[in-house]
């Protein structure tokens, strides 16, 4: 396996020695690919733990929030721990710490306790993930990065494009709890080839961020996620958790006006092209996330695939990012960030407006396979540029950082996106539900079960189909009013593409 990639490193000898720079970008291919097949097979996992744990949508939510919650929130510090300690090191541990806590997510006895390992998952992620974009970043020159990241991104999602259909089988046909074990060969084969890669460090800056920061950051998300998912139940429960949210956001931002090092460090908050790619960041992958966590569940419990199946109809956007993402890489020259990223977004767009499309029932290849590869052609043109980008506008001194901080960003939007969209699914299947049940004229006792299982969405099953029917159709409409407002948010980040980028040409 060679690449035409030169490395920054050089021994003593003075040789240079492309080979280092391969070992960076398998490993870090090897690592991401480990959290994006973990991503994506916990959103095929979700209906089936419904189903197991006898839970509620937003119950079955804390599965992925617990994950998300922790990986935001420290990912900033994880950046950071690798300028300080060293990147290869701190990769190299975030690599056997995801490996163990996805042991104890597949060991899990309770979902109480799968949370809690997801939560573990979360944290050693923070320590793994912004290490392998810097990782490259550190081992490649400018001129190279480009494509470097272009390979990375597409060997990823092909990886991604396996993953979700190999998720899904192994539920079929084995566990939900054999989905997790998927990753310790992944964890084993990143930390194996991180050893092989020449140690990088920030050698002028060695203050640690603001743990108190990071603490009072991640109370604010918990219990700005925990009144989202109780908004629809109990209304006091929402409005006290929302108002410690707002608490704990103004003290983290005390904390960070105080810090010596902050977790938002000021070089990087003053560069109008690292903050525009951020905030593009923002509202593509709350849409993207909304979608990838929400369209299983639409495949299972509404047009009953077989949990492989809904893996593998995710395939067609995750095999246009493998085939496409090189090549996107290489528009960033010829074009700036501005125009690649503008178009992206807009072709994301389309693919989302697609997904509002399909009713109930109809076969795959009619309804979802063209809204879904549209979605990731769109998605190959934004990846590449938007993080070569990112990382181009940080200093050197700052890559742990600034890969962090992109990092925590598109999961803070994953995260918010989709608590509230879980809350707006919610809110509308009941309202779509309560006017097609009106008209069927239902005996008290049947109106009483379906009271009780509303929570359960299309995860509920009735003896009367025409419930059975009404349920379906209600989740279908409250799915597309999702997939309008995931076309809207892409929307909106093109809008910041062509505005927020106007004035700044792209470092490449």
């Amino acid at each position: 396996m060679a690449f035409s990639l030169m490395t920054k490193s050089e021994p003593k000898d003075g040789a240079v020695r492309p080979s280092r720079a391969v070992d960076a970008l398998v490993a870090a291919i090897f690592a991401s690919s480990m959290a994006f097949v973990d991503g994506t097979v916990v959103n095929v996992a979700t209906a089936k733990l419904q189903v197991v744990f006898s839970a509620t949508v937003g119950e079955v939510q804390w599965v992925v929030e617990g994950y998300a919650l922790t990986l935001s929130a420290l990912l900033l510090i994880g950046g950071r721990l690798g300028d300080i300690y060293g990147r290869r090191r701190t990769f190299i541990w975030g690599s056997i710490l995801f490996g163990v806590s996805s042991f104890l997510c597949g060991a899990s006895g309770s979902l109480t306790g799968l949370v809690f390992a997801r939560a573990a998952q979360g944290v050693a992620a923070a320590v793994l993930i912004p290490g392998s974009l810097a990782l490259i970043t550190s081992a490649y020159p400018p001129a190279a990065r480009a494509r470097a990241i272009g390979i990375w991104s597409g060997t990823t999602a092909v990886m991604g494009a396996i993953g979700p259909f190999l998720g899904g089988w192994v539920i079929d046909h084995f566990s939900w709890r054999a989905a997790f074990y998927i990753n310790l060969p992944l964890a084993v084969l990143s930390a194996l080839f991180a050893l092989r890669v020449e140690e990088s460090r920030d050698l002028e800056d060695r203050r640690m961020p603001s743990w108190a920061g990071a603490a009072s950051m991640v109370t604010a998300f918990v219990t700005l996620t925990y009144s989202l998912l109780e908004a629809q139940r109990e209304g006091e429960r929402a409005m006290l958790a929302a108002l410690a949210s707002a608490i704990f956001f103004f003290l983290f931002a005390i904390c960070e006006r105080r810090a010596k090092a902050p977790l938002f460090p000021s070089v990087l908050l003053k560069t109008p092209m690292f903050v525009g790619v951020n905030v593009i960041t923002l509202f593509l992958y709350a849409a993207l996330s909304a979608t990838m966590y929400f369209l299983p569940l639409n495949l299972i419990q509404v047009q009953h695939y077989a949990a492989s199946e809904a893996g593998a109809a995710l395939a067609p956007m995750i095999l246009a990012l493998f085939v496409l993402s090189p090549w996107t890489g290489s528009l960033l020259p010829r074009f700036g960030a501005r125009w690649c990223l503008t178009v992206g977004c807009c072709v994301a767009s389309a693919g989302y407006l697609g997904l509002c499309v399909p009713g109930v029932g109809g076969g795959y290849w009619s309804t979802f396979f063209v809204p879904m590869l549209i979605l990731g052609v769109g998605m190959s043109i934004c990846v590449s540029p938007l993080t070569t980008t990112v990382m181009n506008s940080a200093p050197d001194s700052q890559l742990g950082v600034a890969s962090g901080i992109n990092n925590a960003i598109s999961r803070m939007a994953g995260l918010l996106a989709i608590a509230v969209f879980g809350l707006l699914l919610s809110l509308t299947f009941n309202y779509r539900l309560d006017i097609a049940l009106r008209k069927l004229r239902l005996t008290p006792e049947l109106q009483a079960q379906v009271d009780q299982q509303k929570p359960l969405l299309a995860a509920a099953h009735y003896a009367a189909s025409s419930v059975d029917n009404a349920v379906q159709v209600s989740f279908v409409d409250a799915f597309r009013l999702l997939m309008a407002s995931s076309a809207g948010l892409a929307l909106v980040g093109a809008a910041c593409s062509w505005w927020m980028l106007k004035s700044e040409e792209a470092r490449t």
